[in-house]
């Protein structure tokens, strides 16, 4: 392994928005995601951003930018994100005050995981639920 990655995630799902500050503004709000750090361009565009949820954190940015990862970005789809959350119910509701789109009420799984789904603005679905995989081996 690269680095020393003890005590953090080694795994960042990164995404593109078309209004990169409007998906920070819905993930800190309706999410209860934690922003860390967002760096703008000139011309106000997001050009790199983190964002904390637990001891995981997602990467974001504004499409349009240029550069290597923006090109290869450029047709993807939406994408899905799993989030480990303590109190599932809690989480939707906050989500849900803040008009977030709910794909799945709060529902508690065969394998034990109680989790639902919704929708970010741009069509991202993010999953949140209390299933954690076991990652030490």
């Amino acid at each position: 392994m690269a680095g020393d990655t003890a005590g953090r995630p080694s795994v960042f799902p990164t995404l593109l928005y078309a209004d990169a500050k409007a998906a920070i503004k819905q993930l800190t709000e309706a999410f209860g995601f934690t922003e860390l750090s967002v760096y703008e361009g000139e011309d106000g565009s997001v050009m790199h951003a983190e964002l904390a949820q637990g001891n995981g954190a997602v990467m974001l940015g504004s499409k349009g930018r240029g550069g290597a990862f923006d090109r290869a970005m450029r047709d993807a789809g939406p994408c899905g994100v799993y989030v480990v959350v303590d109190d599932v119910d809690a989480h939707h509701q906050r989500a849900k005050e803040h008009g977030a789109e709910i794909l799945m009420p709060p529902t508690d799984q065969d394998y034990g995981a109680r989790d639902y789904m919704a929708r970010d603005a741009e069509g991202n679905v993010w999953s949140f639920g209390t299933y954690a995989p076991d990652t030490r081996g």
